[in-house]
């Protein structure tokens, strides 16, 4: 009898049910809905007003949505529950909320409803910006060993700036949540019963380290004196490895989404790191390009080496026995749909609809036919800041070289290329230290449905791409990990490098540099490094000027 395991990817707007048959490696059946409060970041559900560069969410959407996408997985492929023997969840990361010691969301207690503090903090919130900064002053005059491992910065986007963000600007929101952790390890306290916070989000995103546990207390002390013990009082100690089992669907949460009790779950993952072993990649030098709203870049090491501007190295934080080195980019799809939204005028989205198609389509359509270089426009790609490697959320986005003839198309490809160009840099910083970039992976929306901008990431990084079959890769890693979690001897896997052998398939075709494309690519990238450099290293700190003279604008 053939059994399956469930995947729950929790993305940035929206949750997916995959169901995979553990034999065959087919997807059966998967489901979406997006969240019912979406991401809040303007206004929270009463109304109360959010200020700039914030970004939450609801935790109660999260399993909310499991009511929903797990019932219609099992009625679409009309297989028995019975058959169902693990579950795993994957999660954008860092994505946190203060709880009770029972679990409950201190947004969902009386008295809290209008509080921002108390609700999830997206990945994307930077409003921890400051925070972010005096944590890298402070590291760095102390000598703090552990900002090597993040490429000598932490992001406002992890944990311990958002955490200290919530201190310094709600403490009593901090003094009535007993624990603090990241939502993914949360959907496992609801689904579980236990808490088990996994060693991914710990390593990557709370500087946990595998054999020197966090930061000292003096360190965090030297942050805030009301962080000393930080660690003990709202997070812990008791790390889980990915590849787990985290425990067993209780009763109530079974009978919540017509699953049996004691279903297999697999301890929770971030949404890039899942996605390697579901792409097939178990050894070095291969990167695996996850491409949505965001790019996050995830690439296998035999070595421990420190990279500038990478977003940290986690030994076993990707596949036991390996390091899992992280970069990425803070906006990419998210970029292009901007520009759709803000730019594009009437009659180009007229033609998209007489034309039957999406005005992405269009668009991409329109600026496939321009030779590279032909529109003579270079971008940044900095709209949501910079993830890597320069760690910089309050750097901008740049259009340089357009005039009165310049059209929305050459416009849309420039972005593209700028965001090529961003991909680049990271491939280049990594090779430069000694962690060798040899091919790309990419699985993800724009990866599957967009084969004019995979082919230009080809030509600008000189590398060839291979794509995932999956149009759903994290879902699926974390099904992997849930049939790892239930264990071969209940119809599941060994371990997850079997899991990778037997499930993962890629498209046929995979994409070449074309040379001659390459070559004038060299040139524009070369220019691109220019201003990377010249806005991204202090020499001209424009952006973040005219940032603040928006931010006081609108005090």
């Amino acid at each position: 009898m053939a059994k399956y395991s469930l995947g729950i990817d929790y993305g940035t707007e929206s949750a997916r049910a995959l169901l995979l048959n553990v034999s065959t490696g087919e997807e059966v059946a998967s489901s979406m809905m997006a969240y019912p409060h979406g991401v809040m970041d303007e206004q929270l559900p009463d109304g109360t007003l959010l200020a700039p560069d914030w970004a939450l969410e609801h935790p109660n959407d999260y399993i909310d949505v499991l009511k929903t996408i797990i019932p219609d997985v099992i009625k679409q492929s009309k297989v028995s529950n019975e058959d169902i023997i693990g579950l795993g969840i994957d999660f954008t990361a860092c994505t946190i909320l203060p709880i009770k010691a029972d679990g409950t969301p201190i947004c969902n207690i009386k008295g809290y409803e209008s509080n921002p503090h108390a609700y999830v903090k997206l990945w994307k919130h930077h409003a921890a910006q400051p925070e972010a900064n005096k944590l890298n002053e402070i590291a760095e005059a102390r000598g703090e060993e552990f900002l090597k491992r993040y490429g000598g910065k932490i992001s406002s986007e992890w944990f311990i700036p958002k955490v200290w963000q919530l201190l310094d600007e709600a403490p009593e929101v901090y003094a009535e949540a007993d624990k603090i952790l990241e939502a993914t390890d949360w959907v496992i306290m609801m689904l579980t019963g236990s808490e088990r916070r996994n060693s991914c989000t710990a390593g990557y995103k709370a500087l946990w380290h595998k054999q020197n546990g966090y930061p000292s207390k003096e360190f965090f002390k030297a942050l805030h004196p009301g962080l000393e013990n930080v660690v003990e009082e709202k997070m812990s100690t008791d790390i889980y490895p990915i590849g787990s089992k985290a425990g067993e669907l209780t009763e109530k949460m079974a009978k919540e989404f017509g699953l049996k009790p004691g279903v297999a779950i697999a301890v929770a993952n971030v949404d890039a790191h899942v996605a390697v072993p579901a792409v097939g990649i178990t050894s070095v030098g291969k990167m695996l390009m996850i491409m949505g709203t965001s790019i996050c870049h995830i690439l296998l090491g035999d070595e421990e080496k420190m990279v500038p501007g990478m977003c940290g190295y986690v030994e076993d934080g990707v596949m036991p026995g390996l390091y899992g080195y992280e970069a990425g980019q803070s906006a990419v799809g998210d970029i292009y749909a901007w520009f759709v939204d803000n730019c594009v005028p009437e009659s180009y989205h007229e033609e998209a609809r007489n034309k039957g198609m999406n005005i992405h389509v269009l668009l991409t359509e329109k600026a496939s036919k321009l030779k590279v270089g032909e529109s003579g426009v270079l971008a940044l790609d900095w709209w949501n800041g910079n993830r890597s490697i320069l760690v910089d959320a309050d750097v901008t986005g740049l259009f340089l070289g357009m005039n009165l003839n310049t059209k929305p198309e050459e416009l849309y490809r420039a972005l593209i290329e700028a965001t090529a160009f961003g991909t680049n840099v990271i491939v280049e910083t990594f090779n430069n230290y000694g962690v060798p970039v040899n091919e790309l992976y990419a699985c993800g929306g724009l990866a599957e449905k967009n084969a004019v901008l995979m082919q230009i990431y080809s030509d600008v990084t000189g590398l060839p791409i291979k794509i995932s079959q999956s149009s759903q890769t994290p879902a699926l890693g974390s099904a992997m990990f849930g049939a790892v979690a239930a264990g071969k001897e209940n119809g599941g896997f060994e371990d997850i490098f079997e899991a990778a052998k037997v499930i993962p398939k890629l498209k046929d075709k995979a994409f070449e540099p074309i040379a001659e494309n390459a070559v004038v690519y060299k040139k524009l990238y070369a220019e691109y490094k220019k201003l990377h450099d010249y806005f991204g290293r202090g020499e001209n700190n424009v952006m973040k000027v005219l940032k603040g003279l928006k931010e006081e604008a609108k005090k």
